[in-house]
């Protein structure tokens, strides 16, 4: 066994461990020696990958999954109580375990850097890992996407270094201490945990105040919300800020952003030279996810020129514009954006590099209270797509609200003026897109539950 593998954490059962979060965890204690095993609702690309390492995966949830010697079983927060495995292992007393602290475990005896904000963690993460990873650095990473096959979404690594994406939905982010941290954003979302902006900026004070004695903070200059966030924080002895952003003061300042297609053009001013680099993913908001792993890459360490040239090694991470394919003229992507800011930022970053095709969207709403909360919004972001195709509300881990549906949404963009239709048969959007779509046009599956399974319908329905 192992050494770096925590107490208590040597055969660990992990309920729902096809998550994002939660598959990466299990993913770096088998790769340190841990006998691990877990179970999900379904099998998955994910569930292969962990099953290749040796983890035992479970299809379905029962009590007769949780083995007799496991040590440990570990939840998120979307597990309810009366999961039968995780009902099982409170009647035996074995230990429960939340994913945040498993992570922190992990997390011990490394230099962490942890990845915040409302939108982007999953993009900056992602770019971190892969310019460290070029630079030789060898960091283990924890990221809530796969970067490009399933299961790369973390890695045990022999660097001292180890990235991680800091979810604050839940206020887990609480359990870390980085000696790095990025804030990239605050802005109010999770409506079922926080119940205001004020409750938003009391947490993230809370992460910041957890950076380790003589640790950085990287943070916006430009987003209201970090900047509001960097005024709370500045009195906290033996933390060095860093602000980064097209603001004048911004300590690493972003002077240009030059679009070239699916690629950007980079340059910005820091220590009082001129520096530019690719960044080979398209959008002003990747541009700027890519200076902030910039500026806390420099914090660990890294040479900033060196890991400037190694952010270009980043080509994307499924579900952030990731091209799906092409067919009759037509591209689809998919998109991962559910919040207005995000879908806003997407759609304009593809309307950038769309010359002159039109963008067609499939929208699938996330979650019953950010819809209630955010609907008319994200209504209104739609308005940048030249048409829109709105499906059912996604619950993921909710119960429905009565009298929230998509209809809300719906109603929004048609208010300003927008192109959507409303179509709850999802056996239907695949003929209905391709009927819409003509050669040159871009199609955008968008939002974070499965709605990303439409893509491939759609190419072979365009495609036949």
């Amino acid at each position: 066994m192992s050494p770096s593998v925590p107490p208590t954490m040597d055969r660990p059962h992990f309920i729902g461990i096809g998550g994002a979060g939660m598959s990466g965890i299990a993913k770096i204690l088998a790769q340190r020696g841990a006998r691990v095993a877990g179970s999900d609702s379904r099998d998955s690309e994910t569930a292969a990958a962990l099953r290749a390492l040796g983890v035992t995966v479970h299809i379905g949830h029962d009590a007769a999954h949780l083995a007799q010697d496991a040590t440990a079983v570990v939840v998120s927060s979307a597990i309810r109580a009366e999961n039968p495995e995780l009902a099982a292992a409170r009647e035996r007393g074995v230990p429960v375990v939340h994913r945040s602290d498993a992570l922190a475990a992990l997390m011990d005896g490394t230099r962490p850097i942890a990845v915040a904000g409302t939108h982007g963690k999953t993009t900056t993460t992602s770019m971190l890992a892969v310019a460290l990873t070029a630079l030789g650095l060898d960091p283990s990473y924890a990221i809530g996407g796969d970067l490009d096959e399933p299961g790369s979404n973390a890695r045990h690594g022999e660097g001292d270094v180890f990235v991680a994406e800091a979810d604050e939905s839940d206020r887990s982010f609480h359990t870390y201490a980085p000696e790095v941290a990025i804030v990239l954003n605050v802005e109010l979302d999770h409506h079922a945990n926080y119940a205001s902006l004020e409750e938003i900026h009391e947490s993230f004070e809370t992460f910041v105040g957890k950076v380790r004695p003589g640790g950085t903070l990287v943070v916006s200059a430009d987003q209201a919300g970090a900047v509001e966030l960097t005024s709370r924080v500045r009195d906290i002895g033996g933390l060095r800020i860093v602000t980064v952003g097209e603001a004048e003061g911004a300590d690493v300042r972003v002077v240009k952003i030059n679009p070239r297609g699916l690629t950007s053009e980079v340059t910005v001013l820091l220590d009082g030279r001129m520096m530019t680099f690719t960044v080979s993913v398209p959008g002003r908001h990747y541009a700027l996810n890519a200076v902030a792993a910039l500026a806390a890459g420099i914090a660990i360490g890294a040479p900033a020129r060196n890991l400037a040239s190694a952010l270009a090694n980043y080509t994307g991470v499924k579900r952030r514009l990731q091209l799906k394919g092409e067919a009759a003229g037509v591209q689809v992507i998919d998109s991962y954006a559910h919040h207005p800011t995000e879908m806003a930022a997407d759609l304009e970053a593809i309307r950038g590099a769309a010359e002159g095709g039109r963008v067609l969207v499939v929208f699938q709403p996330h979650l019953f209270s950010r819809t209630r909360e955010l609907g008319v919004e994200m209504g209104g972001a739609l308005g940048l797509a030249d048409a829109s195709v709105v499906l059912d509300i996604y619950p993921a881990r909710e119960d429905p609200i009565p009298g929230v549906t998509s209809a809300v949404i719906v109603d929004a963009a048609r208010a300003a003026g927008a192109d959507v239709t409303a179509e709850s048969d999802r056996d239907a959007v695949a003929g209905l897109v391709a009927g819409m779509a003509k050669p040159g046009d871009l199609v955008l599956t968008m939002g974070a539950g499965d709605v990303t399974d439409l893509g491939p319908r759609i190419l072979a329905r365009l495609g036949s």
